[in-house]
């Protein structure tokens, strides 16, 4: 274990790498979090108005302070100041503190190049006190943004306030950030005789070597670059394994497509580890320079590093041939066809201007439009059909290996009917050779096996290489009595992986034991994992639900009450939640707080069907 290394901040860095600080003093990493001046703010401040469904905005000074005028929480117009940037490109939104310990995301922002103001949600304007208004739950900076983008951070929430007490070692993603606190690495720069190996650090004072593996590098880039559920408060300590800090989504409807493409912002992670690139050991620095944040190469430059007839030892699996070049990718040299990523890496839009390209670096498949999975062909030719752009890639490549069976058949399928798909998710989660995310998500889709047989099969996968398989393996067993199911998992609470631990604990929520033993102990320390890691994100409207759901399991209806009325205060569109708060108070024999609630609710969701049919 590290002997608690202490962070001393980028500027001390500077000192002995001057080259790499310079290369990284002016990425998107150095600026993911700025205090506004000057050199920072790049929107017009100059007493202007934005106007956006009904909703008004004035951006202007106050000497050298930085203004918004705008309706806050009560619905009145004030102007509240600047306290901090979010990014410098393509984008810059300004952070509010509308009260004491808490700062918002404004949610209209600056496009950089455009040089105009803009919403960053197209959508209409939330009202004040919508979970999704800008001083709302949702927009919270604290909560949602600021762990990605400072150093050091944790945010120290405090439920009975709702608010929050930050601390970090900078804003910004700074050295320290993916290295690891310096202050060890310092003294070892300094006199090497000072190292001690019995202190669990690198050779030379750090919490983590980068290049030690692709596995390392890549997971500590996921921090940040995946869509996940975290186990701690703000970041993990870099060298922290990925599983046990985070609980990395699956590829869920409404966040990815069937085929695994990227469908809402899921920030590239979940998208690597489908690919065969991650699969052959590329790592994120093959492609980016990690301290300008920039690819090393400029287009197809990047690509035929490795993809060329002179190849890359590194990487002796590929195949030596010309990629770039009409015969490959079938479209006139240096067109926008021509691109790599135009075929391999679709791009998508988030935030109104903000493009991301699916990492998984797929071969176009229109032949999967059943499915309702995008294409490569169909998304540049738009007056095209999938069908058109199958057959002239069959006629094309007509022994492409890249066609037949893919699991976006069986998912799409599975996500109308889950157990009419339910051996052909168990094969998907069986394939040995598979991503591991891909056969994860294939358990999550199952959602509960219906049988012994499958049982069987989902508890061999208990003790899969991949603690993402191993975790949803996990949650598949939950239909089976708890004796069984605590025989089956008991070795997952000792799990080496956290987030598998976890799943255990989850999937055993209603299991009983003998006190004093050996498994009532694994038992209560999963457990207890389990609740630290919700206690940290109860300022999250779904912890709350997931909190009052075990309550509900556990029989515990008082608690679960106190979760779903805490999940509606933070989010107070949240239907699901006040239906429980509804039944709850009903199924607890208080009529009048029943009724009281749903008046609440339908004051917050006026018309709602669902509410009013419990009247």
């Amino acid at each position: 274990m590290w002997a608690e290394p202490a962070y001393v901040g980028s500027s001390v860095c500077t000192e002995c790498h001057r080259q790499v600080d310079a290369a990284w003093h002016n990425s998107d990493h150095a600026k993911a979090w700025t205090l506004p001046d000057e050199t920072t703010v790049l929107g017009d401040f100059s007493d202007v108005t934005f106007t956006h469904g009904g909703q008004v905005t004035r951006f202007f000074r106050d000497g050298d302070a930085y203004m918004i005028e705008t309706a806050g929480a009560d619905g009145q117009r004030r102007a509240y100041q600047v306290v901090g940037v979010a990014g410098i490109d393509p984008l810059q939104q300004y952070l509010l503190s509308p009260q004491p310990g808490r700062t918002q995301a404004y949610d209209i922002a600056w496009d950089v190049a455009g040089k105009r103001w803009y919403p960053v949600f197209p959508d209409p304007v939330p009202p004040p006190g919508d979970g999704f208004h800008w001083t709302g739950t949702y927009k919270s900076w604290e909560s949602r943004c600021a762990e990605c983008h400072a150093t050091g951070y944790s945010r120290n929430y405090d439920p009975p306030t709702n608010s929050y007490a930050p601390k970090m070692t900078e804003i910004g993603v700074g050295c320290e950030a993916c290295h690891g606190p310096g202050a060890a690495h310092i003294a070892w720069a300094r006199d090497p005789m000072t190292r001690k190996p019995e202190d669990g650090l690198t050779p030379i004072g750090l919490t983590v070597d980068l290049g030690a593996s692709q596995e390392i590098e890549v997971m500590q880039c996921l921090t940040c670059h995946s869509r996940r559920e975290a186990m701690q408060d703000g970041n993990p300590m870099p060298g922290t394994d990925y599983h046990d800090a985070f609980s990395l989504t699956p590829l869920r409807e409404g966040i990815y497509h069937p085929d695994g493409q990227i469908l809402d912002e899921v920030f590239e992670g979940g998208s690597f580890l489908q690919s065969k690139m991650h699969a052959r050991g590329v790592r994120c620095s093959d492609c980016h320079d990690p301290h300008s944040a920039q690819l090393r190469a400029e287009g197809n430059a990047v690509c035929v590093q490795c993809h060329s007839p002179a190849g890359n030892p590194e990487f002796p699996s590929l195949p030596l041939k010309v990629y770039d070049s009409p015969d490959h990718h079938f479209h006139p040299q240096a067109s926008a066809g021509a691109q790599c990523v135009s075929c391999h890496m679709i791009e998508r839009t988030y935030m109104g201007i903000d493009t991301r390209r699916d990492h998984s670096f797929r071969v176009p498949r229109p032949d999967l439009a059943a499915t309702g999975s995008p294409d490569a062909c169909t998304d540049c030719h738009t007056d095209r059909s999938a069908e058109w752009a199958a057959s002239n890639l069959a006629s094309r490549v007509p022994d492409s290996l890249h066609r037949g069976p893919h699991f976006a058949t069986v998912f799409a399928a599975a996500r109308r009917d889950p157990q009419g798909q339910a051996q052909m998710l168990l094969e998907i989660a069986e394939w040995a050779d598979g991503p591991g995310v891909v056969r994860a998500s294939a358990l999550d889709l199952l959602g509960a096996v219906a049988d012994m047989a499958s049982a069987d099969r989902a508890t061999r996968l208990l003790g899969d290489r991949d603690p993402l398989v191993r975790s949803a393996a996990a949650s598949v067993l939950r239909s089976l009595p708890p004796e069984d199911r605590l025989a089956r998992l008991e070795p997952l609470l000792s799990d080496p992986r956290r987030t598998v631990r976890e799943a255990a604990a989850k999937a055993l929520i209603d299991a009983q034991v003998t006190l004093d033993t050996p498994q009532a102990t694994a038992l209560a320390a999963a457990r207890q994992e389990w609740s630290e890691a919700l206690r940290l994100r109860a300022d999250y409207p779904e912890t709350q639900l997931q909190m009052g759901g075990a309550a509900l399991q556990a029989r515990d209806f008082a608690a679960a009450l106190t979760a779903f009325e805490r999940a509606v205060t933070l989010d107070p569109q949240l239907v699901d939640a006040w239906s429980m708060v509804v039944r709850l108070h009903a199924a607890m024999g208080n009529t009048d707080a029943a009724q009281a609630a749903l008046a609440r609710a339908l004051t917050a969701n006026p018309g709602n069907s669902r509410l009013l049919s419990l009247q």
